[in-house]
């Protein structure tokens, strides 16, 4: 076996899974994706590229067959595993697909694909079958199969219709159970929850767990019997026996974990993206530059941040970078990542019509980079203490207390840093467009939401974005600053939310003039004279209350008791006057 690590081509039309698999697969050292396609055109095209600069550039490709809901689209990934396989016959192809059609994946067979795994299978089980294929063996998921590394592996092996149709219905069930429970425990980590609302999703998160054991074991088909060829040799560790959930999950709660740094953040990133896959409206009252976005788009954006920040991780770990360099790097790092971004998000050649000229909007976009600095990257809090955790593990300090890395809690709060950090990179690549080319007809029809498409809204728009920065400079960052807090944008079951965070920010404080200087005064007489204020307002109150009910109250009491007592003598005189 080489050295080198296998590179992989990953051929899928959803995005979401494309970046899921391939921050999992960073984990493994000797896997490596090179490129990634979502259209049958374009992995051609790249492998072509490929095959022109290196014949060895990819060593396997993994693809998805189609649609599941689109026969369609089913065909043309046929078609493509037999133009793959008769333009690159010594290729390895494996299907990592959500199509379980026995007739179709007979046929991807029959045309020479070597294997496939149904998406939902762990990422062990997916490695395991990458390496298989990539060594020239046939893997096909529902096969007796075994390793030679010494583990038996319990393969789903029964040939039987009736095992298969086992087999089918626990990997769709325990799919559902998974999807719903990333979208539970996504809920639950978001701050601020009512402890109601908690106590419900966690009783939520325990059903589905307890379901998806009990799914796991009811249709479990049989397992194969090791033959003695199969019995591991005595110097191999046997997997470690099978842990009850509640404990493991108590002692996950309060010792950190111990995973690399390339398997924490892709556990971070694997969250993150599960809650990119709830709504992204704005529920706050500060409006944010990408809400101008259709929803895909809005999303589009963020999951190519997301990847840009793990293309620059990676390039971070490459050289060698040490922890105290990050200080210094941290604005050149935010600047790269904010270009990279609005280069592939709008095109690098892409073309507007702009009067009677044409104009490439990324050079437009990019020339306007110092008010993106001042007013967006350099504002966005706690990014050399989230790169360390990332690259280095370091322990974070959130809100005065200090949580060892890989804890629960550590990666809580580091979601939150990332999260923040996806949606101002967001707000500063489309800060530019709104500034210059907000009223372009191309770029209106092609990214914005259709409630803020015509001109008068996207100019109402624009001056809610104006005030929000006049309002920031002036009052609520002073006001932040002396509250020792920052404002972070996170995802919520509802939407984008709003938190804050406890930081000192005594040298910030120190550095303040004119204006926001002047609101902090104010701030910090209102404290001191508010609580003397209420007294004193507090005490000429009683004296109020005391002179109308007991001086003033009496004395009107009085005059009108002798009015009725002087208007009842004269009805009775009258009275009398009459008898006579």
């Amino acid at each position: 076996m080489s050295d080198r690590p296998l590179k992989l081509l990953l051929v899928d039309q959803d995005p979401i899974f494309r970046l899921g698999l391939r921050v999992a697969l960073e984990e493994f050292s000797d896997l490596q994706v090179v490129s990634e396609a979502d259209t049958d055109t374009s992995a051609l095209q790249i492998l072509a590229e490929l095959a022109q600069k290196d014949p060895t550039s990819v060593n396997l490709v993994v693809l998805e067959l189609g649609n599941v809901r689109s026969i369609h689209s089913q065909q043309l990934g046929l078609q493509l595993c037999r133009q793959l396989k008769t333009q690159y016959p010594n290729l390895p192809i494996l299907l990592l697909s959500s199509v379980q059609n026995q007739g179709l994946l007979l046929a991807a067979r029959t045309a020479g694909i070597d294997g496939y795994c149904p998406k939902g299978t762990p990422v062990s089980e997916i490695v395991t079958a990458i390496q298989e294929v990539a060594a020239g063996r046939s893997y096909w998921y529902w096969e007796p199969r075994r390793e030679k590394v010494g583990r038996i592996r319990t393969a789903h092996f029964s040939q039987s219709p009736f095992f298969r149709f086992l087999e089918n219905l626990r990997i769709s069930g325990t799919a559902q159970i998974d999807a719903n429970l990333a979208a539970v425990t996504a809920r639950l980590q978001v701050p601020g929850q009512p402890v109601l609302e908690r106590a419900i999703l966690a009783g939520q998160r325990r059903e589905l767990l307890a379901a998806r054991w009990l799914v796991n074991h009811l249709l479990a088909t049989p397992q194969p019997q090791p033959t003695d060829e199969q019995i591991p040799d005595i110097s191999e560790q046997l997997p470690p026996p099978p842990v009850n959930l509640s404990s493991s999950s108590a002692i996950a709660k309060n010792a950190p974990s111990l995973l690399s740094p390339r398997a924490l953040q892709a556990k971070l990133f694997a969250s993150c993206i599960h809650k990119m896959q709830l709504p992204l409206q704005n529920v706050t009252d500060v409006p944010l530059e990408i809400d101008i976005l259709r929803p895909d788009k809005k999303r589009e954006l963020l999951y190519l941040i997301l990847q840009k920040v793990a293309d620059i991780l990676d390039e971070l770990r490459s050289s060698r970078i040490e922890i105290k360099q990050l200080s210094e790097l941290k604005n050149t790092i935010l600047y790269d990542l904010w270009e990279e971004v609005t280069t592939d998000f709008f095109g690098k050649f892409s073309r507007v019509r702009l009067g009677n000229n044409r104009i490439e909007v990324v050079k437009v976009l990019l020339q306007n980079s110092a008010v993106v600095q001042a007013e967006i990257l350099n504002q966005i809090p706690f990014v050399v203490e989230l790169f360390a955790y990332l690259l280095f593990q370091n322990n974070l300090t959130i809100d005065n207390t200090n949580y060892p890395a890989g804890s629960c809690e550590a990666n809580q709060q580091a979601e939150m840093l990332l999260e923040n950090l996806l949606i101002q990179i967001g707000n500063g690549v489309v800060q530019p467009l709104l500034n210059y080319l907000a009223d372009v007809e191309d770029i209106k029809q092609n990214f914005y939401d259709r409630k803020l498409i015509s001109t008068r809204e996207i100019e109402r728009f624009r001056n809610n974005l104006s005030w929000k920065y006049r309002l920031r400079n002036y009052v609520t960052e002073p006001k932040a600053i002396f509250e020792s807090r920052y404002e972070l944008f996170v995802f919520a079951p509802r939407g984008i939310a709003k938190t804050s965070i406890y930081a000192p920010r005594g040298q910030e404080l120190a550095q303040l003039s004119g204006i926001p200087l002047l609101v902090t005064l104010g701030l910090e007489f209102g404290d001191a004279i508010a609580p003397r204020l209420r007294s004193l307002l507090s005490f000429f109150g009683r004296g109020v209350v005391f002179v109308l009910t007991q001086v003033v109250g009496r004395g009107l009491g009085l005059i009108v008791r002798g009015i009725l007592q002087g208007i009842g003598s004269v009805s009775l005189s009258e009275g009398k006057n009459k008898k006579l």
